[in-house]
């Protein structure tokens, strides 16, 4: 049973609704702190993340390759495509609160749908836990959203609930994926993945606080460096059999 992706989902599904119910007393310097510690808390499991890597020449390669592909690829555009589609179903349920223009509110909830459904993070627990059982970034991941649910829950209204939907039907997908990638692995292999999520997560620690925007696309959060998880399980194998040895 995936409990990081039910976890998560039941996050972002409550944490709208307690957003939506108590968003007149949080205060904008409330929202803007937690912001802060989000981007932060992001950072430090990024860090714990990489610390036990494998190879830190295959994971260089993997960092490099993967953003390349993604850039070239324009995946930050079609992901927000993709949320645009996402927002314009979910709009016919729930109507824009009254105190947002039609635009605004647009906007917002790609940029919502893209935190909480494609992001780096979610991705990248989500496939571990697929590959060894490890729910722990997902949980800890359910934490931060579950916060970042409560803002945008008090900005959004109750319509922010909606997105633990489809981001359910994408996780599910992923972590059944995943069971069909681990026979192929190595627990190096594992390792070195690991530590390409956890970049990537360091990178959106920076994106949150806004200290240094990494390749992104408009308003989505590290897209771009997605394929470099995807990249570094034959990285790390290629560099394992053939160049470790010539070494």
């Amino acid at each position: 049973m995936p409990i990081g992706i039910i976890t998560n989902v039941c996050a972002i599904f409550f944490g709208g609704i307690v957003g939506a119910l108590t968003g007149k007393r949080m205060s904008q310097r409330l929202k803007d702190g937690l912001n802060m510690s989000f981007g932060i808390c992001s950072m430090c499991m990024g860090i714990y993340a990489i610390a036990p890597l494998k190879n830190l020449a295959a994971v260089i390669f993997a960092v490099i390759i993967g953003t390349g592909i993604g850039l070239l690829c324009h995946l930050g555009t079609a992901i927000n495509h993709g949320a645009a589609a996402m927002q314009r179903f979910i709009s016919r349920f729930v109507k824009a609160p009254a105190t947002f223009e039609k635009q605004a509110f647009e906007q917002t909830m790609v940029t919502v749908i893209v935190l909480f459904c494609a992001s780096g993070t979610g991705i990248y627990g989500t496939l571990t836990e697929g590959m060894n059982g490890d729910a722990t970034i997902l949980i800890s991941k359910s934490i931060l959203d579950f916060f970042a649910a409560v803002i945008f829950g008090a900005n959004l209204g109750l319509v922010v609930s909606l997105i633990a939907v489809p981001q359910l039907i994408i996780l599910t997908a992923l972590f059944l994926v995943a069971h069909l990638v681990f026979p192929l692995t190595t627990p190096d292999m594992i390792l070195d993945f690991k530590a390409v999520g956890g970049i990537l997560m360091v990178a959106s620690g920076f994106r949150i606080i806004a200290v240094k925007m990494f390749p992104t696309a408009d308003m989505i959060p590290t897209a771009d460096m997605i394929p470099m998880m995807v990249v570094i399980m034959p990285i790390s194998w290629l560099w394992m059999n053939f160049a470790l040895p010539l070494l």
